[in-house]
């Protein structure tokens, strides 16, 4: 599972990819302590934002790869 977060009038950026279920790998700038991802199962995870500012407007998207 793949989290990007875009802000107004700019690209996709990655800010975390979970490919294990206890294993979440977080690009620089980006941490658990701000964007904190849960999986239940393969079917489901959860991005909560936490402390949110107006810093954090933008569009987040979840990408999966189901195999």
């Amino acid at each position: 599972v793949f989290w990007y977060q875009q802000p107004p009038r700019n690209g996709l950026k990655l800010i975390v990819s979970s490919s294990t279920w206890s294993h979440n790998s977080y690009e620089d700038g980006y941490s658990e302590a701000k964007f904190e991802v849960t999986r239940q199962n393969t079917g489901y995870s959860l991005m909560t934002i936490k402390n949110v500012t107006a810093q954090d407007e933008a569009t987040y998207f979840c990408a999966a790869n189901d195999r």
